[in-house]
């Protein structure tokens, strides 16, 4: 079971909107909380614990990067929320 490099892009969310636009003080620290747990939270539904590791979410376009399997990431493209599920391409 070899695990890639992905980025998964997620659908229109005006929470995400709302947020992005806060600019108070706090509102950087809100966006990152949210998608944070927005991805953990999509991810943990899909999957075993274990099988996959999240990097990072990228609080710009709502999406995160994740290693995972070809499968894997096959079950993400089919999740509702998901807009785009890319493998990474290594430049050489």
């Amino acid at each position: 079971m070899a695990f890639e490099l992905y980025f998964v892009f997620m659908n229109f969310d005006p929470e995400y909107e709302r947020l992005k636009a806060d600019r108070t003080k706090q509102g950087p620290h809100r966006l990152d909380t949210y998608l944070s747990n927005k991805h953990d939270e999509l991810l943990a539904r899909l999957f075993e614990p274990g099988t996959y590791t999240k990097k990072s979410s990228l609080v710009i376009v709502d999406g995160f990067a994740v290693e995972i399997t070809d499968r894997q990431a096959s079950v993400l493209r089919s999740a509702e929320e998901v807009r785009l599920v890319e493998k990474n391409q290594e430049l050489v």
